[in-house]
């Protein structure tokens, strides 16, 4: 799919779009203007479908829509489908299995997603939460450094991660929260029971409010000079330490 191709801009397009159920990464609303009825149409349909909007100048969206109307408004199509979150959890206790998740925490570079997406499918982790807002963009960029994962591993977008992480902990599943703040070795988490594994930015980390309701922390051993790893590899150091555990485990049994 071309860049062109993942784009609807117009309010008829894009809310048409929006009700028929169109995958939609992110709406793009031009901050000039007042609020008319359609925009908060507009609006209101994109909040009951948990779809992120962000006010831009109009000649961002100019910058991609050159030409017809637009009308102030352009949306971005994802090439995939979000998944349910409630559905994922129900199918994997149905099943017998014993939940992975993965959360990321305002992870906003698409080659770094696409890269975790790539491990998180090699080890089965059930699936990907990310939050509406300062999450990467899921394009044809994320979906190629996945090497095709991404069409694979369930991701689910929710409102807020804080409210999910609660929601998750209440449904068993501990939370891991992967930081270079806490002395706990990520080899120490018993990964074997139910886990939602959070990773946060490079910039900013883990969100104070998300480390608050860890139950348990994996800080990834470093010996060298600098002082932390990139985002994707540290994803690939616990997600295999959580493999690893599992499948002992399943053949000690």
């Amino acid at each position: 799919m071309s860049e062109e191709l993942e784009l609807i801009y117009g309010f008829h397009a894009v809310l048409e779009a929006i009700e028929a159920g169109q995958s939609i990464d992110k709406i793009w609303v031009q901050q000039e203007g007042g609020k008319s009825a359609q925009l908060q149409e507009l609006w209101q349909a994109a909040r009951e479908h948990r779809i992120p909007v962000v006010r831009v100048p109009r000649s961002k969206i100019q910058k991609l829509v050159p030409k017809g109307s637009h009308q102030g408004v352009l949306a971005f199509i994802a090439p995939i489908a979000f998944a349910n979150l409630d559905h994922i959890l129900d199918a994997a206790f149905g099943n017998g299995e014993v939940p992975l998740l993965l959360m990321l925490d305002k992870v906003n570079d698409v080659r770094n997603f696409g890269a975790i997406a790539r491990t998180a499918e090699a080890v089965g982790v059930h699936a990907i939460v990310i939050g509406e807002k300062g999450a990467a963009r899921i394009n044809q960029d994320a979906v190629k450094t996945s090497a095709g994962a991404l069409m694979h591993v369930p991701v689910c977008r929710v409102q807020s991660l804080v409210k999910t992480a609660r929601f998750l902990k209440d449904s068993g599943l501990q939370l891991v929260a992967c930081t270079e703040k806490e002395d706990s070795p990520h080899y120490a988490v018993d990964y074997r029971l139910p886990s939602v594994i959070v990773l946060g930015s490079e910039e900013k980390g883990i969100s104070r409010e998300l480390l608050q309701l860890a139950d348990a922390f994996a800080q990834i051993p470093m010996r060298g000079k600098v002082s932390s790893l990139n985002v994707s590899v540290s994803a690939g150091v616990v997600l295999y330490e959580a493999l690893r555990q599992r499948e002992t485990q399943h053949f000690s049994q």
